[in-house]
């Protein structure tokens, strides 16, 4: 399977003065994975998103997005092709007055043909389940509506790659829900590879891959379900498991025989009835 993205021996510090946030950190992605990225707040996990983008470059080593160097400055609209970023808040991202004005923003500044323009705008609020709002005002919506249009405007240009940096952060339980649903529709039906950035624990069980960074170093790389049976670990370093594992973790410590690699409520449930039974 082809690498979408690669960092190589990154290193990263944002001024010459400073200390480095990053120091040869080496990650890969390949095409159609949806990895989601932990960590607590300052171990550089937001600032290697940007480096996805081209938003930041490195400072040594290097970043290639689908083979391409990010360092190149002749080749960052190709990779801004490849990898689509959306942002914790939507307003910060939200431009137009009319919902479907805003997803064709990006497009009609390619260049896209207009009929082709009206395609894709109707295909993006179709795949986020927001086309019967395309002739709203964007300030009318709700916060999780408003996420949503802003991933249908990366939709719209049709990337490789999508680099969600917290993107539920903002919204209520059902938002948050919904928001996830749409994430992982994208990776599902529509091979978009996900790179998601996040505080939840129960987002980051639905990947198929966790990495937990702390201090600019990757700490664990894995599934789900062997990255979150490492409560202790993950407790060290400021982070929370599934509520669910915090369970199995917690009756195993009372002397119960329990697998702690669950991590939903469904394996909950099941391994419960067995016990009980």
């Amino acid at each position: 399977m082809k690498k979408i993205a690669e960092s190589v021996n990154l290193n990263f510090k944002y001024d010459d003065d400073g200390k480095y946030i990053f120091k040869d950190l080496n990650l890969t992605f390949e095409q159609g994975e949806m990895t989601a990225v932990l960590g607590h707040n300052g171990c550089g996990k937001s600032t290697f998103a940007k480096h996805l983008n081209a938003i930041l470059l490195p400072s040594g080593g290097k970043v290639y997005i689908d083979g391409i160097d990010t360092a190149d400055e002749n080749r960052v609209y190709d990779i801004r092709q490849r990898v689509g970023m959306v942002f914790q808040n939507p307003d910060n991202q939200i431009v137009a007055t009319i919902v479907e004005e805003d997803v064709a923003f990006a497009l009609e500044n390619l260049g896209v043909e207009p009929d082709e323009i009206r395609k894709r705008v109707d295909e993006a609020l179709k795949a986020v389940g927001m086309y019967k709002y395309r002739l709203h005002a964007p300030h009318q919506l709700s916060g999780g509506q408003k996420q949503r249009v802003a991933i249908a405007g990366i939709i719209a240009m049709r990337p490789e790659c999508i680099v969600l940096d917290e993107p539920t952060a903002m919204l209520d339980p059902i938002g948050r829900a919904k928001i996830m649903k749409t994430i992982k529709k994208l990776n599902e039906e529509f091979g978009i590879t996900i790179i998601l950035i996040t505080h939840y624990m129960e987002e980051a069980a639905q990947c198929k891959r966790v990495i937990v960074m702390d201090k600019g170093k990757v700490l664990m790389d894995d599934c789900p379900e062997e990255v979150f049976s490492n409560v202790e670990t993950l407790k060290g370093v400021g982070l929370d498991v599934p509520q669910v594992t915090e369970l199995m973790y917690e009756l195993n410590k009372c002397g119960l025989n329990l697998d702690t690699h669950i991590i939903n409520e469904k394996e909950c449930c099941e391994a419960l009835i067995k016990l009980l039974s």
